[in-house]
């Protein structure tokens, strides 16, 4: 499937996430001892899957090994952070040279843990200035306090999926812009059958796929932590105003209940019976990879693609999205870090591969040089989302040491919200952040 993003949930972070300090043994960064000249063969694991995507994958090996002859790239995909940290605490040959991770939230971890070098003394000696090459978000969630012990590997952005047909038949001229204009949109295109629907305008609620609490939030441009590092959810307005507006949403959609209840009927996010594909819903909240899904389903519709509201203060600020995407990251415990850097460097910051890559499997590029290439293929549908990835607004949830539990007690927190069992939405909040406190002070 043409997406990289696709395990940044939280839960699905939690699951994975176990990394362990003592696995990292070895030299590492400005002291890596062996010669990037020599004949070796680096173990790079990766988790894609789909054919498409380990073609892509095994392309862009080829090309990399052809411009670097004496560096064989034996590669190992479909693997889980779960799978990655079992062999890092197990060290040794069992254990991969280079990783690629879907998953954003384990950075705090890898980067705390010292599972993955700081690839700063890479880059110096290297001459590669991190900030002239990759947008500044994306460097945000490839770091934590300061140990870049990852880099960006392509990104993904979130904004809205569209059916345009719809859109027109409800006399809908163009995408909403601000939050108000979307409830009248989503409103205006639910259809009720009886006890249920024909088409909801959206699924608001907040296990609708990529609906998640992250994402909404993004267009509030919230801010997680504060300066002493304390999580900040009570004390940023913008997540209490997410959340009202949100629940606001759903009642006027027909209630969680009625909701909840027609989007068990949905097909798998990843099908062909998608929910969106099949008319269900007119709009989606969702990747730059949605569109080109809809257009293999054979949908008999027109597509649209629009950055995500904002909230109507924030008018000037529309455009901005949720960022995230892969990481890729050199394991503390290779001995062959000098060779493994060489490896990362070509398929993180060389505009010819990371804009192949791209082109192969229809995600954002992570390079400031990559995104504006000529050789970019770029439709009307995924520069939306090049545009959201350019944003100087656009967000991501921070890197901690905890991964991403914050984020699951948060998405918790919202699941409560949204369902009406929270009486005290600022009281709920501050006991939120309490307990995000201490998850973080006890994975420190």
């Amino acid at each position: 499937m043409p997406r990289t993003g696709r395990l940044t949930t939280a839960a699905a972070t939690l699951a994975a996430i176990s990394v362990l300090a003592t696995a990292c043994a070895g030299q590492s960064g400005a002291g890596a001892a062996d010669d990037p000249k020599a004949d070796v063969t680096l173990t790079f694991w990766h988790g894609w899957s789909a054919p498409a995507e380990v073609k892509a994958i095994e392309e862009n090996i080829a090309r990399f090994e052809k411009a670097h002859p004496n560096i064989k790239v034996k590669t190992t995909g479909n693997m889980t952070d779960d799978k990655v940290n079992q062999a890092l605490r197990a060290g040794g040959d069992k254990a991969p040279d280079v990783v690629s991770s879907f998953t954003t939230d384990s950075v705090g971890k890898f980067c705390n843990s010292g599972a993955f070098v700081d690839l700063n003394p890479f880059l110096a000696k290297s001459g590669v200035d991190k900030a002239e090459v990759f947008p500044k978000t994306l460097l945000e969630y490839t770091q934590f306090k300061g140990n870049q012990c990852t880099l960006p590997l392509l990104n993904d952005a979130y904004g809205l999926v569209y059916n345009k047909t719809a859109f027109a038949a409800a006399g809908i001229t163009e995408a909403p812009r601000t939050w108000s204009e979307f409830t009248a949109v989503a409103e205006k295109l639910t259809k009720r059958s009886g006890d249920s629907y024909e088409q909801v305008g959206l699924m608001p609620t907040f296990h609708g796929y990529e609906t998640t609490p992250m994402r909404l939030a993004a267009q509030w441009s919230p801010t997680y932590f504060g300066p002493d590092g304390k999580s900040n959810l009570a004390a940023d307005p913008a997540f209490a105003k997410m959340l009202t507006a949100q629940k606001d949403l759903v009642a006027k959609l027909g209630g969680y209940q009625k909701l909840e209840r027609f989007r068990a009927g949905f097909g798998d996010e990843w099908s062909a019976e998608h929910p969106f594909h099949r008319g269900q819903v007119a709009m989606q909240i969702d990747g730059e990879w949605r569109a080109a899904m809809a257009k293999e389903a054979g949908v008999p519709f027109e597509i649209g693609t629009a950055p995500l509201p904002v909230p109507d203060d924030q008018a000037a600020d529309y455009g901005k999205g949720y960022v995230s995407g892969t990481i890729m990251g050199i394991s503390a415990a290779s001995r062959k870090q000098n060779a493994a850097w060489e490896l990362v460097r070509y398929m993180t910051t060389d505009t010819a591969a990371v804009v192949a890559f791209a082109n192969a499997i229809h995600n954002v590029p992570s390079t400031l040089a990559a995104l504006d290439s000529p050789d970019l293929e770029v439709t009307p549908e995924f520069k939306t989302f090049i545009d959201i990835a350019r944003h100087p607004k656009s967000n991501t949830t921070p890197a901690q040491a905890d991964g991403g539990t914050y984020q699951l007690t948060f998405q918790d927190f919202a699941y409560a919200v949204e369902k009406g069992d929270v009486p005290d939405l600022a009281a709920g909040l501050a006991n939120t952040d309490r307990q995000i406190d201490t998850d973080i002070a006890k994975a420190q």
